[in-house]
């Protein structure tokens, strides 16, 4: 009985071994620090894993990036924006679209690239 009882347990050893570890989860999207200065914030963004840059439009002085799924998207500002340098983060959860922000240049000017980028809110909206 021991000899069986030891030649079930080395049968289903195996089977125990080689379950299919659990994916970790995707890391968060990065929250906006606006005590760090705006390249090395925008850098750490760009440099996030399962992040799409939008195309660029030409003659539009911002960058759109989209981490996968879409619940969070973060523009930055290039030269001859309004109010640059800036970085806005918009999240979505619950129905509602968030949009904040790092104003680094021009306080009016980033008023008018948080107003573009909430006029953009409108126009997609279905």
């Amino acid at each position: 009985m021991r000899g069986l009882c030891a030649l079930l347990l080395l049968a289903t050893f195996p089977l125990c071994a080689c379950a299919p570890k659990a994916e970790a989860p995707p890391p968060a999207p990065l929250a906006l620090d606006c005590t760090q200065p705006f390249e090395a914030q925008a850098a750490k963004i760009i440099a996030q894993p399962r992040l799409v840059p939008a195309p660029k439009e030409p003659g539009e002085p911002y960058r759109f990036y989209s981490v996968e799924g879409g619940a969070v998207s973060y523009v930055i500002t290039e030269k001859g924006a309004p109010g640059h340098p800036a970085i806005l983060m918009q999240s979505a959860a619950g129905g509602r679209l968030t949009t904040t922000g790092c104003p680094y240049g021009d306080a009016k000017g980033y008023q008018k690239v948080v107003a573009y980028i909430d006029s953009l809110k409108k126009v997609t909206k279905r």
